[in-house]
This record gives structure tokens, C-alpha cells and sequence, in this order.
């Protein structure tokens, strides 16, 4: 029995992952696509007037099972691949695409939403319907419904072509992340590092078969501590060369051609839909609205961060002179001089912190803050299966005890996961034939791995990481809509990043780090003075690190807002369009499109800025907590109430509106980065 494709005799009806094999993929799409069209089939053939129930309502409740087939392979596609996989997805991804393209692009279906799209102000319906409605016939109009004949088969083949792309290029990407190891073999040249990064080395060689050495990878927990504290700099210059360029080696693993292959064709897409450009047409769903209003907002942002991240510079370039540091400062010098810097500025650093931030502890905090906030309480449940050993999953329940979803949290690297950390679903939450069906939550990171010596002891970033993370989950744990299309994080993704980005904030307040902020040995709170220190410290640099975003975000409009068909070289073109935002010089080899996977395998092509643009929001969004408490409960209720709970059902100004009491200015941001 194919256990896609039975009932789930598991708790909470979660995925059968124990069950799962890579050969029920290809069977279980292919019966859940059949599944899938029946229902499509019965809405097409249905003979009454098209109205809101038997056109969009189901429509909404079309494709679980294939939502469930899908969801765990392409998830598991980024926790937790091999070789088979990246295979099965070769056939997998198109066979998709091409019914994707079949039910986007179906004639009847179409003329039947339309129908009912056009008489929706006179049908009564409420705001929730209203939006659901209009995203069924946006997501059609803007992708193909109204095109006929050869240019409607130009579109699927053109959708067909992207989808294979995308997947090449995250291979790609991988491969040349984990084909990396520097390999030390003299202790001596570890000189700098701390212990717990001396430690997890060792453990690494281990591991690879290189007993007696110490590996580093560029898996961020080894990368990161290497460029901070590293004596050693030509090492820091190997390693960091090696980061910068990933799949720009000339190899089979190169991505140079893909990415431009992947902007041309995008463009190619964007104009046969009657749009200037990709960015044009991806707009059309998010806050931001055109391509002009993102670039007056990072132009915005760029007039006010480059002068506080000039004078940071020059003050460091004084500082490394100053202690007989490097004549020709480089980027590969910049983390290990402003990590000595910042030491010197405010007497922190992170191995000084890391002892009081053991991964277990400050799960329970973001757990402890949930409760604080939203009542929610978090019960580990070994019976749940999961996709490997490391991830933990846990029952979520309200106040009144109700269960309210399923959590999982895969928090350390593998060689089958991708870098970076993100949160995702298995299901999304909905309300059918009056039954609120609970929806199923991950989370996953790559942190610092436990040690034969030590747990896993977290660094400040990685702390806000996990409440950044963390955040996205409330925001899918706590949905409370009628619509599975538009519960949770089916959200504008220009507002996606609100839930996640507030929940930072509370990680810099002692109200909140006196929660779980203890030492792993002595059980000892974290001293004020240091938490002191940590807000002190917050905006370290925080004018290079705002131009680094503008940065990425400056390179992710300049491919999809005009036509790429005359770049030619991947380099040179970053190399121009980043002239503004860069502060040290050039590395040569640099071309950080071809592993920019946000925009070209995620899902942020045209939004790289919403991070900067969700920052407006949640800096804004917190400036009412500390008004009257940062865990106080009216204002958690009117969030909760408001933004989480809500998911995509109304325009998404209109909902911070109502949280708020007027729109969001980026006073609040300015003022906390320091660069007002």
C-alpha cells in the first residue's frame, strides 16, 4: 500500500513519514494528480448557475491529497535529500508543472470563475470570500487564462522550462556547498578559534573519514566562527573564496547560464502576459504594488544607510591600523576585525554569550514566550513519526486545552539539507463542514551541532534566527480561516515576513531573555550587564549590514524589473549594479546570483526587498508592545487577533491598519537601527 494515498493512521493524521520511501513518489503523484482532475472535472461539469459555493468554495477544497504528495517531497527535497530524490524530482517537478499548467490554464473552469468574479459585488459575500474570489481569477488572469492557442502552449512550455531550471540550480548549489572541505591537519593553524568551533571540527573529520584532522565546510555553523575568529588569514581567504564562489567554478556545477536562462525566461513569461517585466507582474500581488515604489524605497533606504555604514568602515579600517592589522583590508578580513571591534567597543562576543543560550533552553523560551503571549503550551510526542532522527515534533494546545497544530523542529546540518533556515507546512489550516481541521508546522535551521564535550550552545544570530523562524510558525499555528488558500502564511510576500521579524524583537529585552537566558553548566541567569551589552550592541554595523540587504535586494530587481537579454556576463553585471552599496573592494570570482537561491529557487524573485520592508512593519508592529508591555496581553490579543489568525483574507494594510490604528512609517526602524 502506497502510504500517500491511505488513511494516515498516525496522530493528528500528520505524514506517514516512517512509511515514506522515495519509490511511492512518482505512483502516489501520479494517482493524486487523477484524484485531483475528478474533482476539477466535477466543478467543470457541474450544470447550476456558477456561484461562490460550487465554483470557488470548491475549488478551495480541490487537491489535499495531492498537496500532501507534493509537500513532503519537495520539503524533504530541502531538509533532507540524496541523489535518488534530486533524480525522482527531474520527473517529478515537470509531470507537476504540466497539470499545474492543465487546471491554471482549463478554458471551462476559467469561464467559470470568471462568472462568478464578475458578479462578486452583488453576490453578498463577505470580505474573506471576496479575496478568495478575486485570487482565484488574479492567479489565472496573470498566468495565462486569458491567452489563446500558440501563445497559451508557449506559456506551459515556458512554465515547464522554469520548474526544471529552478531544480537544476538548487542541486547545483548543494553539491557545491557539501563538495567543499578544508582539511587542517596542524593545530597551530587553528589559532583564534574557540574551542567549541575546534571541537566541532574534529567531530566533522570524524564524520567525513578524516580522523585526526579538523574539517571546515561552508555550512554557515563552521563557516561563520572560522571568518570571525581565525588568526590565520589566508585560510579565512581560502575558506571565504570557496563561499563566494559556489556554483561560479566553470564545473558542471556551474550556474551562470541557469541563472540568466531563468531571468530571460521569466522576462519571455512576463511579456507574453502583457507585463513589462517579471517584477511587473509579480508586483501585481504584494504591498509594494510596481517596481518603481521598491526602488524609491530602497533608494530611500540606501540615501540613509551609506553614510553610517561609510564612517563604520573607516572607523574599523583606523582600528585594524591601529593594532598592526592587514594594509589591504579585504572581505574576508571584515568579520574577524569587527568581531575584535565590537569586543573592544562593548566587551561582548558571542562565546562569551553562548554558554547561556543551550539550543534546549531557548526553544523552551520561544515556547515560555508562545504561552506568555497566546496561551499556548508545547507537549513533545515521540509517537509522531518524523523524516529523520534529529527532528522533535510536538502537540500544540490553546488555553482551554484544544489542540491547535502540529510542530516540527529540525534544528542541525546534513549533508542532504540545504544551508539557510526556513519554516515550513505540511498542512494549512481550514475550516470544512463546520470542523476547524489544525494545520501541521515546521522549522528548520542549521545550527552549531551538539559536541562529545558540550550540547549545543547557540550564537546571539542563531537566537534570533529560531525566534525568527519560530515567528512564521505562530503565524501558520495560529490561522483561524475559513480557506485553506488563504490560512496562515498565504499572505502578500511583501507581509510574510511581519510575524517572523517582530518576534526578534523580543529577544533583545530582559523581560523576555530572563526566561530561558541560563547558563548550560552553573544553571546561572544571564548577568543584566550582558544583556545590557546585547542591546548596546544591536546596532553594530548596522548601516553595512542594511547596505548589504539593499544590496541583494538592488541585484534581484535589476534581473527581473528590465530586460536580461543583453547580460552577458554574470559578474560584471552584479559588479555594476552593486557600485553604490559597495564599501569594501571587489573579490574577483564573486557572482552571488548563482547561489542567490531566494530568487532563484525560492519562491522571492521580485521581493528580496520585502525584508526590509517587513522590517518597516515589525519595528513599527513592536512600538505598540512596548507602549503598554511587551508581554502584554490586549495588544498580543489584537495581534493575534488581527494579523496571525487572519492569514491572506483581506489586503494586508487593512489588517495592520486595524492592529495598529494608522499605517506603519519607518520612523520606528530608522530610530532602532541607528541610522537616523
Amino acid at each position: 500500500m502506497n502510504p500517500f494515498l491511505g488513511k494516515f493512521d498516525t496522530p493528528h493524521g500528520v505524514m506517514p513519514f516512517d512509511k515514506i520511501k522515495n519509490e511511492h513518489y512518482m505512483p502516489a503523484l501520479e494517482a493524486a494528480i487523477e484524484i485531483d482532475r475528478k474533482e476539477v472535472e466535477a466543478i467543470k461539469t457541474n450544470s447550476e448557475e456558477p456561484s461562490f459555493e460550487n465554483v470557488i468554495e470548491a475549488l478551495d477544497k480541490t487537491g489535499e491529497r495531492l498537496g500532501y504528495v507534493t509537500g513532503v517531497f519537495f520539503n524533504l527535497h530541502s531538509a533532507n535529500t540524496n541523489d535518488e530524490m534530486q533524480e525522482i524530482a527531474k520527473e517529478l517537478s515537470p509531470k507537476l508543472t504540466e497539470y499545474g499548467n492543465e487546471v491554471l490554464l482549463d478554458e471551462v473552469l476559467f469561464e467559470k470563475i470568471k462568472a462568478v468574479f464578475d458578479k462578486r459585488d452583488s453576490l453578498g459575500l463577505d470580505s474573506e470570500q471576496l479575496t478568495l474570489v478575486e485570487k482565484f481569477y488574479n492567479s489565472r488572469a496573470q498566468n495565462g487564462a486569458l491567452l489563446k492557442g500558440d501563445k497559451r502552449d508557449k506559456l506551459k512550455e515556458l512554465n515547464k522550462e522554469l520548474s526544471k531550471l529552478s531544480l537544476e540550480f538548487g542541486d547545483h548549489l548543494l553539491k557545491e556547498t557539501n563538495s567543499f572541505e578544508m582539511i587542517i591537519e596542524n593545530k597551530d593553524e587553528l589559532i583564534g578559534l574557540p574551542d567549541s568551533a575546534i571541537e566541532a571540527a574534529e567531530m566533522t573529520a570524524k564524520e567525513k573519514g578524516q580522523a585526526g584532522s579538523w574539517v571546515f565546510t561552508l555550512d554557515f555553523p563552521s563557516f561563520f566562527p572560522f571568518m570571525m575568529y581565525a588568526e590565520k588569514r589566508e585560510l579565512r581567504e581560502r575558506l571565504y573564496r570557496a563561499y563566494i564562489s559556489r556554483a561560479n567554478n566553470g564545473n558542471e556545477c556551474d550556474n551562470n547560464e541557469i541563472v540568466k536562462k531563468i531571468a530571460n525566461l521569466r522576462y519571455e513569461k512576463a511579456s507574453l502576459l502583457g507585463y513589462a517585466s517579471h517584477a511587473d507582474l509579480t508586483l501585481k500581488e504584494r504591498m509594494a504594488a510596481k517596481p518603481d515604489t521598491v526602488k524609491t524605497f530602497l533608494e530611500d533606504l540606501l540615501n540613509k544607510a551609506k553614510p553610517v555604514a561609510e564612517k563604520e568602515i573607516k572607523d574599523l579600517i583606523e582600528f585594524v591600523k591601529e593594532n598592526n592589522g592587514p594594509e589591504d583590508f579585504q572581505a574576508w578580513d571584515y568579520s574577524f576585525w569587527a568581531e575584535k571591534l565590537k569586543k573592544k567597543k562593548f566587551d561582548i562576543n558571542d562565546e562569551l554569550l553562548k554558554p547561556y543560550f543551550k539550543l534546549e533552553n531557548v526553544v523552551d523560551g520561544v515556547f515560555t514566550v508562545a504561552s506568555k503571549l497566546y496561551g499556548l503550551s508545547f507537549k513533545e510526542n515521540k509517537e509522531i513519526p518524523t523524516y529523520h532522527e534529529d527532528v522533535r515534533a510536538f502537540e500544540v494546545f490553546n488555553e482551554k486545552n484544544e489542540f491547535q497544530s502540529v510542530f516540527y523542529a529540525d534544528f542541525f546540518p546534513r549533508g542532504g539539507k540545504r544551508n539557510g533556515a526556513w519554516m515550513t507546512s505540511y498542512k494549512d489550516q481550514y475550516m470544512r463542514d463546520g470542523v476547524d481541521s489544525r494545520p501541521h508546522i515546521s522549522i528548520v535551521c542549521n545550527f552549531t551541532k551538539p559536541t562529545e564535550t558540550k550540547p549545543s550552545l547557540l550564537t546571539f544570530n542563531e537566537v534570533l534566527t529560531l525566534f525568527h523562524e519560530f515567528g512564521h510558525a505562530l503565524h501558520g499555528m495560529l490561522s483561524k480561516g475559513k480557506y485553506e488558500s488563504l490560512s496562515g502564511t498565504n499572505v502578500y510576500w511583501d507581509f510574510v515576513e511581519l510575524p517572523s521579524q517582530i518576534l526578534e524583537n523580543w529577544a533583545f529585552e530582559k523581560e523576555c531573555l530572563d526566561l530561558f537566558a541560563k547558563h548550560y553548566e552553573t544553571g546561572e541567569s544571564i548577568p543584566q550587564e550582558y544583556i545590557q551589552k546585547i542591546k548596546e550592541s544591536s546596532n553594530f554595523h548596522e548601516g553595512r549590514a542594511t547596505l548589504r540587504q539593499i544590496s541583494f535586494a538592488l541585484v534581484d530587481m535589476a534581473w527581473h524589473s528590465e530586460n536580461p537579454s543583453k547580460i552577458t556576463d554574470v559578474s560584471a553585471f552584479e559588479e555594476k549594479i552593486t557600485e553604490r552599496t559597495r564599501i569594501l573592494p571587489k573579490v574577483a570570482g564573486t557572482a552571488s546570483s548563482c547561489a542567490f537561491g531566494h530568487i532563484f529557487q525560492g519562491g522571492y524573485s521580485a521581493g528580496y526587498y520585502s525584508y526590509k520592508w517587513a522590517e518597516v512593519l515589525d519595528a513599527d508592529a513592536f512600538e505598540a508592545f512596548k507602549e503598554k508591555g511587551i508581554f502584554n496581553r490586549e495588544v498580543a490579543d489584537k495581534f493575534r487577533s488581527e494579523i496571525l489568525e487572519k492569514g491572506g483574507s483581506e489586503h494586508p494594510m487593512e489588517l495592520y491598519k486595524r492592529f495598529r490604528g494608522k499605517e506603519p512609517t519607518p520612523d520606528a526602524l530608522l530610530k532602532r537601527g541607528g541610522l537616523l
